[in-house]
């Protein structure tokens, strides 16, 4: 048999702080402490596979700001997903009210992304609670020991994490994204809750198509394929990177799970090991992380005495279905390009460069309240969201050479702003640091490029050459705060060509279209 090898990724990507590492090690333990309590409370395997992934759900989902609201947010995880439970299994022999119902809990799902990371949290463990009846094929006698089961999961993974260990209380807690904008089909949750919608009604009837029995699997793949993403490029890849990392698990169960057959002791050493490579490898690729799912999937079923080669061939073409009604309803239903949602994050990005360069300046001129570390915080947040946006364009099957190219320059160069955003936000921070007119005058100098960037009619004239006179004796956090303000003004001035690239001129544009 040909080797099947992973997809493309990195399992070897920075990991400042060995986050990934320590989250990932977390999981496991939490994961498996989960499914040894089910087990040595003596709940049937089904019970124990339901707890297993309440647990890493709890583990992998609940993304608050703070560790206070992370636990809240724990807390009411079964109040979202037990009733979601219920209900799933008393439907369970109604095939038309069953499948009304999950498309009612996809698009609460998906809409509860309104509410932020706590809706977010809430809206995948209940949509998930309701897949999870359909792996098991739920009926309502079985329903006590579920409910057990994922009552003692949550407990037990909020211990691991609130108590056991706790990383979050060593790393500072992120800055909170920007209220959405627009109302309506307007609104970004909305129009995502709809979309999604759309993909899971299509992946429906097109997996009962291929399978009366594992049809869930396309909407599962079509649900998944909408999270945290935001515009038609972004979903594409999304979708393609799931089929790839399915097809590579596929090939991997072939050699693993089909071999191993359902025995407990290596079954539960090799899903340990899908635990962990789905936390280590979900923050850098989406492929890796499907490869990890695909294959302890192969392995659960294979506990459940389910697993033959044919199944996971299904599982692919469910996969490839689910993907496929993503598609069409990223392109069909309430499109959002992806040069639109691209250029609204960049838009984003560079006016937290201007606000960190203003807060900067207040802190210098001796202002204590002023402090640009959180604007450095929520930079990052955005950064990441601009790399995922721009994820499309740099896509290595992009035919678009010259956009790529533009995507990756405008990258280089926001990488760069952060890094002097971040240089002068701890030279802010150095009492060394005084007042000096050349700083209020580039700080000046760096708002007026940032509106020539976002609004370029609208740009006020550039600080005067009076404001930029050397100051005598200035003290050497001045001089850093200058050379970090100068970075950061040659950055801006670099991105006006790939973001202004062509004839349509407007920031709305950003060229990357073009």
């Amino acid at each position: 048999m040909r080797r099947v090898l992973p997809p493309r990724g990195t399992l070897v990507a920075p990991d400042p702080g060995r986050l990934r590492l320590r989250h990932a090690l977390r999981a496991v333990l939490g994961v498996g402490l989960a499914v040894a309590g089910a087990v040595a409370a003596g709940l049937p395997l089904k019970a124990a596979i339901t707890g297993g992934l309440a647990a890493l759900l709890a583990l992998f989902v609940v993304t608050d700001p703070t560790v206070r609201r992370q636990a809240g947010t724990a807390a009411l995880l079964p109040l979202a997903g037990l009733p979601v439970l219920t209900l799933a299994a008393w439907l369970h022999a109604l095939p038309l009210a069953r499948d009304a119902a999950f498309l009612a809990v996809a698009l609460a799902g998906a809409y509860a992304r309104r509410w932020g990371p706590r809706g977010h949290a809430l809206g995948v463990f209940g949509f998930m609670m309701f897949f999870a009846a359909q792996f098991l094929a739920t009926t309502p006698a079985q329903l006590p020991p579920l409910y057990a089961a994922v009552l003692l999961a949550v407990a037990i993974a909020a211990a691991v994490r609130f108590g056991v260990w706790c990383i979050e209380r060593r790393t500072p807690p992120p800055a909170a994204p920007a209220p959405e904008e627009g109302r309506g089909l307007a609104r970004p949750t909305t129009r995502l809750a709809l979309q999604a919608t759309a993909a899971c009604a299509f992946a429906l009837l097109a997996g009962q198509v291929l399978s009366q029995e594992r049809w869930y699997w396309a909407v599962g793949a079509a649900w998944w394929i909408f999270v945290n993403t935001a515009s038609r490029g972004e979903t594409l890849v999304r979708g393609f990177r799931r089929v790839l990392g399915t097809v590579a698990g596929i090939g991997a169960g072939l050699l693993v799970a089909v071999p191993v057959h359902g025995a407990p002791v290596p079954t539960a050493a090799l899903v340990a090991v899908c635990v962990f490579g789905i936390f280590y490898t979900a923050a850098v690729s989406y492929s890796w992380m499907m490869f990890f799912v695909t294959v302890m999937v192969g392995l659960l079923y294979g506990l459940l005495g389910m697993l033959h080669p044919g199944l996971l061939g299904l599982r692919l073409v469910e996969t490839a279905a689910g993907a496929l009604g993503a598609a069409l309803a990223v392109a069909l239903v309430l499109p959002v390009t992806t040069h639109a949602a691209t250029s609204a994050w960049i838009a984003r990005a560079l006016h937290c460069v201007q606000d960190c360069a203003r807060d900067a300046a207040r802190r210098l001129a001796g202002d204590a309240t002023a402090d640009p570390a959180p604007r450095v915080a929520e930079l990052e947040l955005l950064l990441g969201r601009v790399r995922t946006s721009v994820a499309p364009l740099v896509h290595p099957l992009s035919p678009l050479r010259a956009r790529r190219a533009r995507a990756r320059r405008v990258l280089e160069l926001l990488d760069d702003c952060a890094a002097q955003v971040r240089g002068l936000a701890e030279v802010a921070a150095d009492p060394a640091a005084s007042h000096d007119a050349r700083l209020t005058a580039a700080c000046e100098r760096v708002e007026t490029a940032v509106q020539r960037l976002v609004a370029p009619g609208d740009a006020a004239a550039p600080a005067s050459a009076g404001a930029r006179a050397a100051v005598p004796h200035a003290p050497p956090a001045t001089d850093r705060a200058l050379t970090h303000l100068h970075g950061l003004e040659t950055a801006l001035s670099g991105l006006a060509g790939p973001l202004h690239h062509g004839p349509n001129e407007r920031a709305g544009a950003y060229g990357l279209t073009s």
